[in-house]
């Protein structure tokens, strides 16, 4: 459901700005903003880039991600 919302208008010119830069929209933009500081908060101990960096990879589709891979241990000489 869509509501319109009444925000800064810097703060809009910075979501459309960033929202380009990152291929979403302008509205996708705060919305990951939003979720960003509601997390963080909850999460007082992670850092922020860590946070945003999780729910970029979680919002990516299964059949696109990376498969984690462990580092091995070095081999014996």
């Amino acid at each position: 459901m869509s509501m319109p919302v009444r925000i800064d208008e810097d703060l809009y010119e910075q979501a459309k700005a960033c929202a380009k830069a990152e291929h979403r929209s302008i509205a996708g933009q705060i919305e990951f903003w939003a979720k960003v500081g509601r997390a963080a908060l909850d999460n007082p101990d992670l850092p922020v880039s860590f946070i945003a960096e999780t729910l970029i990879s979680m919002a990516e589709p299964r059949e696109q991600a990376t498969p984690f891979v462990a580092r091995s241990r070095a081999a014996p000489k």
